[in-house]
């Protein structure tokens, strides 16, 4: 019995290990996408179609902070993989495949961004955007086992998906201005406003549906907040889009944080 369990236990480090080393690609890979480590910073890569002031669902500098957040996540994801809770849960077992993707895919996007494929980088956002919003799905249809696993998995992975729902937006904004779509348009200001609302009833009906969780509506408010910011202060303005960006992240914050206030009430 004693042999047995010895093996099982050995059989279980190879997936952990594994799914720590894709935690440390995405976070080296974040290093290279500042600068830090020689890459070009993100918003100078891609002919600067990516910065600030680039297309009117740009959000500002700070935005990106939150890329901070969900990477002090990944490294708490990934230390817990290699602990004996994490090596014998059946829930971090079934979620390590969706979660090492999206790992990868972040620094393969980074990479396709500095080189300037700015088309490539919007199917490979699209991509990570999907294997997140499959891992949230599959996570709100089965229990955590521990209170410490569930708090790792949802808010590590639901802000990283509310910043992958806005970031998804503002890239592919960035590759139509690329190709000469949508910046002298008059259409456009009202184009962003509509997706603006979209993001919105997106942010809350995830909040309902995942059981009242409200980590990736709060993430998708930040960057619409940022957005607002952005076309009210950047070279790129729009009293329109700025004042909808903000009115739609305060709605989309307070709406989710009701939901799941309602949410925790029930369980009570």
């Amino acid at each position: 019995m004693a042999i047995t369990a010895s093996r099982i236990n050995a059989s279980r480090w190879p997936a952990a290990l594994m799914t720590a080393a894709t935690m440390g690609i995405a976070i080296v890979g974040a290093f290279f996408g500042n600068g830090a480590l020689g890459g070009t910073p993100i918003q100078q890569a891609s002919g600067g179609y990516l910065g600030p002031n680039s297309t009117l669902l740009a959000p500002s500098t700070p935005a990106f902070s939150i890329w901070s957040l969900v990477y002090c996540g990944l490294i708490v994801y990934a230390v817990y993989q290699l602990t004996p809770a994490g090596r014998h849960s059946e829930t971090a077992a079934r979620y390590r495949l969706p979660a090492s993707i999206a790992a990868l895919l972040n620094a393969v996007w980074i990479l396709v961004a500095q080189a300037g494929w700015l088309g490539t980088s919007v199917a490979v956002i699209f991509i990570l955007l999907l294997s997140l919003a499959w891992l949230i799905t599959q996570l709100g249809k089965h229990q955590t086992q521990t209170r410490t696993e569930h708090w790792i998995m949802w808010t590590t992975f639901g802000v990283y998906l509310g910043w992958v729902s806005i970031a998804s937006i503002a890239n592919t904004a960035a590759w139509l201005a690329s190709l000469g779509v949508g910046p002298s348009g008059q259409w456009a200001p009202a184009a962003a406003v509509v997706l603006i609302a979209a993001a919105v009833v997106i942010g809350l009906a995830a909040t309902g549906k995942s059981g009242g969780h409200p980590e990736a509506a709060l993430a998708m408010a930040w960057g619409l907040g940022w957005i607002g910011h952005s076309r009210l202060n950047g070279s790129n303005q729009s009293d329109l889009v700025g004042t909808s960006a903000l009115a739609a992240a305060a709605i989309l914050a307070v709406g989710a944080l009701l939901l799941a206030a309602r949410a925790w009430r029930g369980r009570q």
